[in-house]
């Protein structure tokens, strides 16, 4: 496979001893389940990145918390590597598998342990969906905030090694700001418990430096989160223009008006196609960009706040403006932008990207990213949260194409360099991972890296969970582009732009 990407050499020592390993690792925690064939273990070769796979060493999916901090202690004193992993839907190779390294998968644990409303936090382990801790507290009236879009197959445990978003974070914040306490394994297999069942728990606030850390310091095995009280009523409004230019211009001022709705979405003309669709969600199909902008409260407030949401996009010349006037209308238009990433799956693979920008810079970011992608022959659908800034465009491409694969990841490079270059940053909730792994140096000095590392190295000093992720292993400006040579990416850039994917239009 020719990639620019490159992976840690495996330890050919610790291959040789594979039967061995699963031999005492069964002996060790009998009741986990243990998948060492290789069609078994070729389930976990890969996570929602698809392009890239390996066969792991082997897989164990433990039930406690205790057989996770006895695995570990094992792997810790036989040196060998560790990878986290949910439910395997990460979208930066966060879950991607080495040779020699043991997947450790909880989806097995997925108990909710405890819903308290009358303090309004529910305890569950890392393998419960996102979506399940509300369905357990919505009877009493309850919600957890962050919502995914893969909120129904990725789990809590995954949502914290990413720090995960959401379309309606923009108003509830994300996974970070809805944690209060962590239950995790260390390398060595030590328990340790962080927070509590309040804001502010006493001691040092580790919380932010866990969540987000995509596997590199320790295992969550439980999570003591926030639940809030649902709102009265919610009701989204569909705004349609003729430019993306005025839809993002639109998403600021809104912002700038003083409105936090509860979420604010983009979709270009290429996303509402495939998901109108693919769901039959009542998009317009004539407009340039859709937004969903959607705000709760009571249904006076709800008036009050849509009518100034509309007054406000008068000014950006709205060619298409309708508001959701029932729960089942509204549950469609969420449905048709839940389902945008499996929508634009039936077409082709894509590359999704996840940067990040300041919400002024929203007009900009979406022409030039429109001419990155046509710079490299890629067509490109975004669909984001629009609110916070969070882009996810989805670059199409022919992932069993070797050619295209290091074409879209230069590709993808640029786009996340425009982020950084716009005042942004390389992710929003999708993590680092091996995607954008060589990207670092761009947003980070030598200190911050060496700051990074230092902590890595207190609380994994052998540095086996989750190796070859998050840092950059091939050191500052030695990315080496295998296959492309530089005569082939000058021509790139002195190729004639194509227009943008339109409906019926081939896929790469």
């Amino acid at each position: 496979m020719m990639s620019t990407v490159t992976f840690p050499d495996p330890d050919r020592a610790v291959i040789a001893r594979r039967n061995d390993i699963v031999k005492q690792l069964k002996r060790l925690v009998p009741e986990a389940v243990m998948i060492a064939d290789e069609e078994g273990r070729r389930t976990f070769e890969s996570d929602a990145l698809t392009a890239y796979h390996c066969l792991p060493l082997a897989v164990v999916l433990p039930g406690t918390t205790e057989e996770v901090s006895a695995i570990l202690r094992f792997c810790n004193e036989n040196h060998i590597k560790v990878v986290p992993r949910g439910a395997g839907t990460s979208l930066c190779g966060g879950a991607l598998p080495l040779e020699d390294a043991l997947v450790v998968c909880l989806s097995r644990m997925r108990k909710v342990l405890a819903i308290d409303t009358a303090n309004r936090v529910a305890r569950v382990e890392a393998g419960v969906t996102n979506i399940a801790i509300t369905e357990a507290a919505s009877k009493d009236g309850f919600f957890y905030a962050p919502d995914p879009s893969s909120q129904i197959a990725c789990t809590v445990g995954g949502n914290i090694a990413t720090n995960s978003g959401g379309a309606h974070c923009l108003k509830y914040g994300v996974t970070v700001n809805n944690v209060l306490g962590l239950r995790m394994v260390m390398m060595d297999g030590e328990i340790v418990d962080l927070g509590g069942t309040y804001l502010d728990a006493p001691g040092y606030d580790f919380l932010p430096l866990i969540t987000g850390s995509e596997g590199q310091l320790a295992i969550v095995t439980e999570a003591t989160v926030r639940l809030l009280k649902a709102p009265e009523g919610s009701r989204p409004i569909l705004l349609g223009f003729d430019s993306t230019e005025a839809a993002a211009s639109c998403v600021a001022a809104i912002i700038a008006g003083g409105i936090i709705p509860v979420a604010i979405e983009f979709m270009d003309r290429p996303a509402i196609h495939v998901c109108e669709h693919f769901v039959s969600a009542g998009y317009p199909l004539d407009v340039e960009a859709l937004l969903i902008v959607e705000v709760e409260g009571s249904q006076d407030e709800i008036e009050y706040l849509l009518e100034k949401i509309e007054d406000i996009a008068r000014d950006f010349l709205p060619s298409y403006s309708r508001r959701s006037m029932s729960a089942e209308e509204s549950a469609l238009i969420w449905k048709g932008r839940k389902a945008a990433f499996g929508a634009i799956g039936q077409l082709s693979d894509y590359y999704c990207m996840d940067g990040v920008i300041p919400l002024s810079k929203l007009p900009k970011a979406l022409d030039e990213i429109g001419w990155i992608c046509r710079k490299y022959r890629f067509d490109v659908a975004n669909i984001f949260h629009a609110g916070d800034g969070n882009l996810h465009p989805l670059i199409l491409y022919n992932a069993n194409d070797s050619v295209q694969l290091e074409r879209v990841e230069l590709c993808g490079e640029e786009i996340l360099k425009l982020c950084i270059a716009l005042g942004g940053c390389l992710t929003g909730e999708h993590g680092v991972g091996i995607e954008k792994r060589e990207l670092m140096y761009e947003q980070y000095t030598d200190e911050d890296i060496d700051q990074q590392v230092r902590v890595k190295e207190a609380l994994d000093p052998a540095w086996l969970l989750n190796p070859g992720k998050v840092f950059p292993i091939e050191g500052r400006d030695a990315r080496k582009m295998r296959g492309l040579e530089l005569h082939q990416l000058e021509e790139l850039q002195e190729f004639e732009p194509q227009p943008e994917l339109a409906e019926g239009h081939d896929v790469p």
